[in-house]
């Protein structure tokens, strides 16, 4: 063997040895899901390239949206408190949408209560481990549009009033009267829960299948899986 086949075998031997530093490194960091969540600095540097990727806090953005957040008390399934703030973040164009939807909705004296919005991917892992059906929990193998700051889960309010119109279940029911696809005999019921999917269709939304209350901005691919606490993107601003 000469000298130039030497060369090339060293640097052959190099560009191996780079490749699989690289692969360890990259397996090191996915979780023992498989995923490697956006944390905060890449979520800033996202937000550089794309302006559109900013998660918009829809309290400020959105004038007379009213929250209740279950992860932030123990009123949800789990029984346990996930946040520890009580904020409702979307990507740019999912709260555009959202006012818009609110804008509509108060012509009939109506208004949105969001339940929760953007999630932390930690929480989506939370939900698995406690209630492993993925009819009604996020897989943590792929992540929620939750994660992705692309999914809303909310209900309609009166305005003058603050009460919730009726709807088929409360928030997070595991029962089949969740499902959008369900029958529903009574019509009050019935158009209420037309006029939450017929209104969010509208502003580019589609209804979970499992849960009338949960709404997936249809551009959700375009957006990573994040996972950044409250607190973290609060001290950022």
């Amino acid at each position: 063997m000469n000298r130039f086949e030497n060369l090339k075998m060293l640097s052959w031997k190099l560009v191996f040895s780079f490749l699989l530093c690289i692969c360890f490194i990259s397996l090191a960091a996915q979780n023992k899901y498989g995923l490697t969540p956006t944390e905060y600095e890449g979520y800033l540097e996202s937000v550089k390239v794309d302006p559109k990727k900013e998660l918009i806090d829809l309290e400020k953005f959105i004038p007379g949206i009213v929250l209740d957040i279950r992860y932030a008390t123990t009123n949800n399934f789990t029984g346990e408190k996930i946040y520890n703030l009580a904020k409702a973040y979307a990507r740019k164009p999912v709260a555009e949408a959202v006012q818009r939807a609110q804008a509509e909705l108060a012509k009939q004296g109506l208004g949105i209560k969001v339940f929760d919005a953007y999630r932390p991917y930690s929480a989506t892992v939370k939900f698995y481990e406690v209630y492993r059906d993925t009819t009604y929990v996020a897989s943590p193998y792929k992540g929620s549009r939750h994660n992705r700051g692309c999914a809303i889960d909310m209900t309609i309010i009166n305005l003058k009033t603050g009460e919730e119109l009726q709807m088929p279940t409360g928030y997070d029911s595991f029962k089949k009267e969740a499902w959008p696809s369900t029958p529903v005999t009574d019509p009050v019921i019935r158009k209420n829960r037309q006029l939450i999917i017929d209104t969010m269709q509208k502003e580019g939304f589609k209804v979970n299948s499992s849960e009338w209350w949960h709404f997936d901005f249809i551009g959700w691919k375009n957006y990573e899986v994040m996972d950044i606490d409250f607190e973290k993107l609060e001290a950022g601003r």
